[in-house]
């Protein structure tokens, strides 16, 4: 009789030490766009997402003695919760800035605060309401500035989601990722990176609510291939189905107009079946249940919701690293 073979345990990724570490990709450099960065360092920002995920970066505090300050014009749940982890599980730590506290334009001149953050910490993430403060910050602080959300680009969701894409999909290039709802910041930032990966991107959206035309125009001139349609049949046999919210914070005026607007771009469990066999579905959260989005599909065999908001982690930590990585402390 033939004895089975035993199978074999899967292998343990062998742990990075502070001699393995990669090179910092970005270092000292600021991060207002996905087209901050180049092709090479995007990967490399996924490559060390992926390794972080799988648990080899647990003996290495690559960013011990250094700060980060998180500015909220805006609530949050997983940009702040995420930044701040980032940095400890990193070996840093980070300072929560509240605009209430703060006040950005109105009790300070935004170059005033960039000229004091910058002599006490070693970076600064904002969630803010605009692009152009963003901006600001960067031109006056000698410090990065990473954009944890504005008006007009959302750039570090994006790289949650695709290192979320390349964990069930493999290679993006070519790939159907198609947007369906609102031509807001995250569609204009899915727009950015078929710039940089090489993806298929189609966004979905109703009449009279585009994303922004520079944005769009510069992309196409730049040889990606993006469509920009509001018929619904191109979400047929796309390989990740992906939506927001309808009404954005500071759209509340425009709530019920806007539910009209988009009334049969509500992503369901209908909707799902219409994807690749293989496809998947992605929501950057928070999600309002019953207009863009009903529960059972973030519920659905083909959503990744929740590990893609689990990936905001990881990715951030990535980003964190090669904009941080090598920085001395100051003290």
């Amino acid at each position: 009789m033939t004895r089975a073979k035993k199978a074999k345990a899967p292998a343990t990724p062998a742990l990075l030490t502070d001699a393995t570490l990669p090179a910092p990709a970005m270092a000292g450099r600021d991060f207002l766009s996905n087209l901050d960065m180049t092709p090479q360092e995007l990967r490399a920002v996924l490559d060390t997402a992926h390794s972080m995920k799988r648990g080899q970066w647990r003996q290495v505090k690559p960013l011990a003695g250094l700060t980060l300050a998180l500015i909220f014009e805006k609530a949050s749940l997983r940009t702040r919760t995420t930044f701040d982890v980032g940095m400890y599980q990193l070996g840093g730590h980070a300072i929560t800035l509240t605009n209430q506290e703060i006040g950005l334009g109105t009790r300070e001149r935004i170059s005033d605060v960039a000229r004091n953050l910058e002599r006490w910490v070693d970076g600064v993430m904002g969630r803010v309401y605009l692009q152009q403060t963003l901006q600001e910050l960067a031109q006056h602080a000698r410090i990065p500035v990473i954009n944890g959300l504005s008006d007009m680009l959302h750039p570090v969701q994006l790289l949650a989601d695709y290192q979320t894409i390349e964990e069930h999909l493999g290679e993006v290039r070519g790939k159907r990722i198609v947007y369906i709802g609102d031509g807001n910041n995250l569609a204009n930032s899915h727009i950015h990176m078929g710039v940089l990966t090489g993806a298929d991107v189609t966004i979905v959206t109703p009449v009279g609510y585009e994303p922004n035309g520079a944005v769009l125009m510069d992309a196409v001139k730049q040889g990606a291939r993006i469509t920009l349609t509001n018929d619904l049949a191109a979400v047929d046999g796309a390989d990740v189905l992906y939506t927001d919210v309808w009404i954005s914070m500071g759209q509340e005026a425009e709530a019920e107009h806007r539910r009209r607007a988009f009334r049969g771009y509500q992503v369901n469990a209908a909707m799902l079946d219409r994807i690749a066999p293989n496809g998947i579905f992605l929501h950057c959260l928070p999600a309002h249940y019953g207009e863009e989005v009903v529960e059972e599909a973030t519920d659905h065999p083909k959503s990744c919701v929740f590990n893609q908001a689990e990936n905001r982690l990881h990715a951030q930590k990535a980003l964190l690293y090669h904009i941080l990585g090598g920085t001395q402390p100051r003290w």
